[in-house]
């Protein structure tokens, strides 16, 4: 996996767990929602580059 794209990954599922768990504090449920789309996209990012990874060796 790059480094740059498994930041990414990494600073996308930790921005989305934050705002997914604030907006659930505080009532947002559209806060909430996207929150958990971000951290999704950023398991998408990481399973795609571990994909890649796998079939370089």
């Amino acid at each position: 996996m790059s480094a740059g794209e498994k930041a990414k990954a990494k600073t996308e599922q930790a921005q989305g767990k934050t705002e997914e768990t604030v907006g659930r504090a505080v009532g947002n449920d559209r806060m909430a929602a996207e929150g958990q789309a971000k951290k999704s996209k950023g398991d998408a990012r990481e399973a795609k580059e571990k994909a890649k990874d796998a079939f370089k060796h």
